[in-house]
């Protein structure tokens, strides 16, 4: 089965073709065919991830697989969740991001926070049921950055049981327990209910 990524991220590429190659899944990313960004306009991390899915599988033809994901903070009302790569406006940046959410943060003692991802499958554009899975990653908010590894918010977010930012850990070890991964491996799991 050959799918498409919608997604240009190199990182999530191989992550997604790691954990699907067993099923005898092909994942090729939407660049391949041209296919351009698609837009992002929706409240929920679902929604979003449906429509990149629907618009790579209507440029392509082929069955199409999309992510969508964030970081949402407890003492933010959920905040930056769908918006968190563009928290602090166009153009993207992580440090501006990132300095955004401590400002936000400053004088809460309420530091939890969570990644979140989640997956959509469609075998076409019109597809009735797509398949959804979902992954969180649970950790908190620190002030002070640690670990060269990792994109986004990870050098910020730590990970209590770990002792250690998503930053800090190989990406081996990122990829095998993190909040794509967790919802990769649910989605891997109803594809081989469905006999994929």
């Amino acid at each position: 089965m050959r799918v498409v990524a919608a997604t240009g991220n190199a990182g999530k590429l191989a992550e997604i073709a790691a954990i699907l190659a067993p099923l005898g899944i092909d994942v090729v990313p939407q660049s391949a065919f041209g296919v351009p960004e698609a837009p992002e306009p929706h409240p929920t991390f679902v929604e979003n991830a449906l429509a990149k899915a629907r618009h790579a599988a209507r440029h392509t033809g082929l069955p199409a697989l999309a992510d969508d994901s964030g970081i949402c903070v407890r003492a933010l009302g959920g905040a930056p969740g769908v918006q968190s790569a563009r928290y602090a406006g166009e153009p993207r940046s992580d440090a501006r991001n990132n300095a955004r959410l401590l400002a936000d943060l400053a004088g809460s003692a309420d530091r939890a926070a969570y990644y979140f991802a989640v997956l959509v499958l469609v075998r076409s554009a019109e597809d009735p049921e797509p398949l959804i899975a979902e992954g969180r990653w649970h950790g908190e908010v620190i002030d002070a950055p640690r670990g060269s590894n990792g994109f986004g918010y990870d050098p910020f977010f730590l990970l209590p049981d770990e002792g250690r930012t998503a930053a800090e850990l190989e990406p081996a070890h990122k990829n095998a327990i993190s909040h794509r991964a967790r919802a990769l491996q649910r989605l891997a799991a109803l594809l081989r209910e469905r006999g994929a």
